[in-house]
């Protein structure tokens, strides 16, 4: 009996949550953002991954409350450490950018973070590998290649002219500039200025 009314707090603080985290989306759309700050903060803390991430964008961006980057650094990891990709990618980035600490354990943290969310299919974070791979200290241009590949196969047009720059150049690949032009049709069908600009020139 104690597993079982154990199990049904479970449910109820998870529906309870899930609930608030919906409310607070509503909310949000109609502008009411202190309202859906509230919400998103509440579950939250009742250990809600999708509410801790809001509650991260929220103070990344300031709606609802004050902006407070290392408040939302804190959120996107509690979101991270529950496996949401999204968290991971933002988590990443707030570590490259703007965490205190030993630049070689942020660098190594922010990388693994930033794989984990590539493989959970978030084209952000693989186009931001794409191009870290590419331009690093220690590059590493088919690996780069590869994520570019990713994020423009799920759309993501800025990558497509990058994969395009690869074929161009042979960067991680065999130069094919035949290649590298279809890349930047495709780019620039998609609206990318800078594929436009390739392809003029």
């Amino acid at each position: 009996l104690e597993e079982a009314a154990f199990q049904l707090q479970q449910i109820f603080r998870i529906d309870i949550s899930i609930a608030l985290n919906i409310l607070g989306i509503e909310s949000m759309r109609a502008g009411r953002c202190r309202v859906a700050f509230t919400c998103f903060k509440l579950a939250a803390d009742r250990g809600y991954s999708k509410a801790q991430f809001n509650v991260g964008l929220c103070y990344e961006h300031g709606r609802g409350t004050d902006r407070d980057l290392e408040k939302a650094g804190f959120y996107y990891c509690q979101a991270a450490s529950s496996c949401h990709p999204m968290a991971q990618y933002r988590y990443a980035r707030y570590l490259l950018q703007h965490s205190p600490g030993s630049h070689w354990d942020r660098h190594h943290k922010a990388v693994a973070l930033l794989e984990q969310a590539a493989v959970a299919g978030i084209t952000e974070a693989q186009a931001y590998l794409g191009v870290f791979y590419m331009r690093g200290l220690q590059p590493q241009k088919k690996r780069g290649l590869k994520y570019l590949l990713l994020a423009a196969n799920s759309g993501d047009a800025q990558s497509r002219y990058h994969v395009g720059v690869c074929y161009e150049q042979g960067l991680g690949v065999q130069q094919d500039l035949a290649e590298a032009l279809r890349h930047y049709r495709q780019s620039a069908a998609a609206g990318n200025r800078q594929a436009r600009d390739r392809l003029q020139a």
